[in-house]
């Protein structure tokens, strides 16, 4: 398998011969190999580290919004509506973003989309700070819907340079995928400290900065960028593409997976007066899944893609049941570890539904098809948050909201099954 690896080439646009350098030796480490070959393309190390840094803001600006405003107005109502109200509209205007992008380039739509979710935050930073009416912390907060997909065009550009080494293309998913949890999990993290440590406004304000430098950044780097499809017709809907509309669905109960779990968790760590160990809790559940979506890249991709998606599905829907067993116990210490296990489904699902997203959308849609695949998490999420919260309210905090996420899972494996039929009857 070393040597197969190591002689395969890597299909990559043609870079300049002015601008062409010697790759990096590849480590001997043989578990590192599959990393280290995307890696060696030109450009793509330049590319991810700018992305990284405009997508650690996307964990840090809900956080920091609840964290200003409730401390400004004294309203954890108000700071909730305000960022569901901005969530709602993100998965509305999103996918309509990711279509420009599509058509008309990365570099020409990103900067200007970024600028304009900046001047949100900006204004929301001054409606806080000058006591301005409740409606206009909702109508600044709006503006950020035009936040960029930033991980869906890096997605993108890995999907351009591998399309047609799938090995390839499999490794870089998963390399996103744990960039995502990482991004998720510092995030919250590093907006609660600057915005108590510091002052309330400082965690929106850096949010603010590092999106646009990161953003300006990622656009410059322009030969790994996709090029634009312009369209002189009328596009087909991607939800009318066969078998991405019961894709779209998996992934809204997965979302739904994620939130209620935090939820849910949360409401058990502040039941057990462990409250403040609720973050520590939830970091170990992504940094579960962070691992194993490291780990998962390095494996070749084995089988069909729908069974392999099937079968990560169905794993994810097994061990969301571990959840309810640990919280039985009533320690937060074993639902910890619990949690670790759990979470190390959810990022193999992710990479493979991710994979089948790029494979069922057109090569000129690839932005939109990533970005629907996101607005419906967004959307499970959302969904999965307030039912925790109700199981938490009726059901208490003794773990039993826990079955929330695990018939999540349950409906995104029957969804995925359901889905498949189709398939098996045009064979």
């Amino acid at each position: 398998m070393i040597l197969f690896l190591a002689s395969r080439p890597v299909t990559a646009p043609p870079v300049p011969a002015r601008s062409r350098r010697r790759t990096p030796a590849v480590p001997r480490l043989p578990f590192l190999r599959p990393y280290a070959r995307i890696f060696a393309v030109p450009g793509t190390r330049a590319f991810t580290a700018a992305n990284l840094m405009a997508r650690l803001p996307m964990g840090m600006f809900s956080v920091s919004a609840v964290l200003m405003i409730a401390g400004s107005r004294g309203s954890y109502a108000l700071a909730g509506a305000v960022t569901a109200v901005g969530l709602a509209a993100t998965a509305v205007v999103g996918p309509w973003t990711a279509r420009l992008v599509d058509r008309y380039g990365q570099a020409r739509v990103a900067p200007p989309a970024a600028l304009l979710a900046v001047a949100g935050s900006l204004a929301l930073v001054l409606c806080v700070r000058l006591d301005a009416p409740a409606w206009t912390l909702f109508a600044a907060y709006l503006c950020t819907a035009t936040t960029p997909n930033t991980g869906g065009m890096s997605r993108a550009r890995w999907a351009h340079l591998f399309r047609t080494d799938p090995r390839a293309l499999h490794t870089a998913n998963s390399f996103e995928q744990a960039a995502d949890e990482v991004c998720f999990m510092l995030g919250p993290v590093l907006a609660a400290f600057l915005c108590t440590a510091l002052f309330p406004e400082a965690g929106t304000l850096t949010g603010a900065a590092l999106l646009l430098a990161g953003v300006l950044l990622f656009a410059g780097q322009r030969r790994t960028e996709p090029p634009p499809a312009p369209r002189t017709d009328r596009a087909r809907s991607l939800l009318r593409r066969p078998g991405l509309p019961p894709l779209l669905l998996t992934f809204l109960c997965t979302g739904a997976v994620f939130g209620s779990l935090e939820v849910v968790t949360i409401g058990f760590a502040d039941g057990h007066g462990v409250r403040a160990a609720a973050g520590g809790i939830l970091a170990l559940q992504a940094a579960g899944s962070c691992a194993a979506g490291l780990l998962y890249g390095l494996l070749p991709p084995a089988g069909r893609p729908a069974a392999r998606f099937t079968g990560c599905v169905a794993a994810m829907a097994v061990l969301m049941l571990l959840p309810l067993l640990g919280a039985a116990s009533g320690s937060p210490a074993v639902l910890a570890g619990v949690l670790l296990v759990a979470g190390m489904a959810t990022a193999p699902t992710m990479v493979t539904g991710m994979g089948r997203v790029q494979a069922l959308t057109p090569a000129g849609q690839v932005n939109e098809g990533l970005t629907l695949a996101v607005t419906a998490l967004l959307a499970g999420i959302a969904t999965g948050s307030a039912a925790g919260g109700w199981a938490t309210d009726h059901l208490g905090p003794d773990g039993s909201g826990y079955a929330v996420p695990a018939t999540a899972a349950a409906l995104a494996l029957t969804v995925t099954l359901l889905g498949r039929l189709p398939a098996r009857r045009r064979g």
